[in-house]
């Protein structure tokens, strides 16, 4: 109750308080592809970007916009040293199938909201994946890509969803607030 009086007390802070998801989204980004593995590369790295695009997709549409979303996948595209573009495309239309569907997924809680988010991620690999198939299918001699990568990334992913989502949710009630009036 006190981070919603002082958002709406210190309007200077508004637009502040409006950057937090991407700005969140940006450092996943930058946590996800830190270039040190514990596991000596036997796992790929969790897309934990996904998990703000989702979480504030579904709570405050209002401040994780498309934009924020195409930013986030761009800065995903640039540090991961993928095919450009992939996940950029991934994550807009993953935010617009969540967007579309919030209803739906805004009901789910405990385990099956993790199920919820599972298929959300799932269809973000399935997106990358065809989009980078294709992108093969138009370089002569080159084959479609493997799908054990992006099936360990998608279960990555998901294993790393609810860690991050405590930590969406803490900086959402501390610092955002619940009303979407307030900023």
């Amino acid at each position: 109750m006190a981070s919603l009086e002082r958002a709406s007390s210190a309007p200077r802070f508004r637009f502040l308080v409006a950057l937090v998801p991407l700005l969140f989204g940006l450092t996943c980004v930058f946590i996800a592809n830190i270039p040190i593995s514990i596991l000596g590369g036997l796992v790929p790295s969790p897309l934990l970007a996904l998990v703000p695009v989702y979480f504030w997709c579904l709570v405050r549409p209002d401040l994780m916009t498309p934009a924020a979303a195409l930013a986030i996948g761009f800065s995903e595209d640039v540090m991961s040293g993928g095919p450009p573009g992939v996940w950029t495309l991934s994550f807009v239309l993953t935010y617009a199938l969540v967007a579309r569907q919030r209803d739906s997924f805004a009901g789910l809680s405990g385990l099956v909201a993790v199920v919820g988010f599972a298929a959300a991620s799932a269809f973000a690999c399935a997106v990358a994946w065809m989009t980078v198939a294709f992108l093969a299918f138009l370089t002569p001699g080159v084959h479609l890509p493997p799908l054990a990568p992006i099936i360990g990334e998608l279960a990555m992913t998901v294993l790393f969803y609810a860690p991050t989502a405590l930590v969406a949710g803490w900086l959402h009630h501390r610092l955002v607030g619940a009303s979407r009036g307030d900023i």
